[in-house]
């Protein structure tokens, strides 16, 4: 079928008929072990396989949140697929946290929000993020200022950095931004991207020089050659596109 080559009715038609070993088998499984891993997940990437055909697991001494997570990120991907097309919102934001920490045991915690922005002060690393009060009006910033921009990769990725310096939630917040880098490059009919954990120094260290001086190649290079891994996985599947971009659907 012709609408098989458009990267949303492939991701649909094989979601609904649980096609293994297609595209969308491929992105769930890929993207729910890089990004997991790359905030300590101890889950291998054959149990997030299985994990993902069979929902069970084996293996010893594996944590449960890890297996919760895992499972939510799937859910987080699936809410990403129906929902691409719509702006990014503050409770869009706050949804796809609530997807992903439902359930697990660390939301048990004193400090722990789940769906909502956090309730004590933190910090990533050595940076020193936005205090509590000013969280709220500083994501309806950053999102009215994306929204009302040019919202190529350039602003994706810009907007990534800004979101994880504010750091709005007590934990998940790595995943919830690359979940969001996702959905928005979907949303501009942009090739989107998984950071893959063996280049997660690489993003991190970007990351952390765009935040603190302002250096924006690192990690716009580190994005970039991400795409090209996922333009050959497109070539692979067949799916559409050109230049960095795709069409998501036809019209």
């Amino acid at each position: 079928m012709e609408s098989e080559r458009y990267l949303i009715p492939a991701l649909a038609d094989q979601r609904q008929h649980k096609i293994n070993g297609g595209l969308y088998y491929y992105l769930q499984v890929e993207f729910a072990y890089n990004s997991n891993h790359i905030e300590g997940s101890r889950l291998s990437k054959e149990q997030t396989r299985t994990l993902f055909e069979t929902k069970t697991i084996g293996g010893e001494n594996i944590p449960a949140d890890d297996v919760i997570e895992t499972a939510n990120h799937f859910r987080c991907f699936d809410q990403i697929i129906d929902s691409y097309k719509e702006a990014l919102t503050p409770e869009y934001v706050k949804d796809l946290h609530r997807i992903l920490k439902t359930g697990t045991f660390s939301s048990t915690a004193e400090e722990a929000v789940v769906g909502d922005y956090k309730k004590y002060d933190n910090a990533a690393g050595d940076i020193l993020t936005t205090k509590v009060q000013d969280v709220p009006d500083a994501i309806e910033a950053l999102i009215d200022g994306y929204n009302n921009g040019a919202m190529d990769i350039d602003a994706i990725i810009g907007f990534h950095v800004e979101f994880e310096k504010i750091h709005p939630f007590y934990d998940g917040n790595g995943r919830v931004g690359r979940l969001i880098m996702f959905k928005e490059c979907l949303r501009s009919g942009i090739v989107p991207f998984i950071i893959n954990d063996e280049v997660r120094n690489f993003y991190s260290k970007g990351l952390y020089e765009w935040q603190t001086s302002g250096k924006r190649e690192r990690l716009t290079e580190t994005c970039l050659l991400m795409q090209d891994d996922m333009q050959a996985v497109f070539d692979h599947f067949g799916i559409k596109h050109e230049g960095g971009s795709f069409i998501p659907a036809p019209v």
